[in-house]
């Protein structure tokens, strides 16, 4: 069975619209963060490793269902899991809890590319690392 990697996040004043609900852009910002504190959590850091293997990740496509509404001081659980680990692309599905409540749901595809961003391989030790996540 696959890891599933958590991150918990508060709603603050400004991820509202004037009705106190998180706008809906925020849950990609929300996302971001969570990816990027996996990468630290399974020793991935994106400097080094654009410093040590010229290679980054970009986000390539995303779509987001929206199930219900996070508001102001919600705590957050986030969830993201892999679904599809490719030579040079990952899918993630992560998710947004508050909760037992299912807020959002997201597929995002992301590839890695070098500093001149053209498409290449991710380094073996980051895809070895990843594959836990794989569902």
């Amino acid at each position: 069975m696959a890891s599933e990697f958590t991150w918990e996040v508060r709603v603050y004043y400004e991820d509202t619209d004037a009705g106190g609900i998180v706008y809906y852009a925020n849950y990609l910002k929300f996302f971001e963060r969570a990816r990027t504190e996996w990468l630290r959590a399974i020793g991935v850091e994106q400097q080094k490793l654009l410093e040590e293997h010229d290679a980054m990740f970009v986000v390539k496509n995303v779509s987001a269902d929206y199930h219900a509404p996070a508001r102001l001081d919600d705590a957050l659980h986030l969830t993201l899991v892999i679904e599809k680990l490719g030579r040079a692309s990952v899918v993630f599905r992560q998710q947004a809890w508050c909760g037992s409540t299912l807020l959002n749901t997201a597929h995002v595809k992301v590839g890695c590319v070098d500093s001149a961003l053209r498409p290449c391989a991710v380094p073996d030790a980051v895809a070895g690392h990843m594959r836990a996540y794989v569902s």
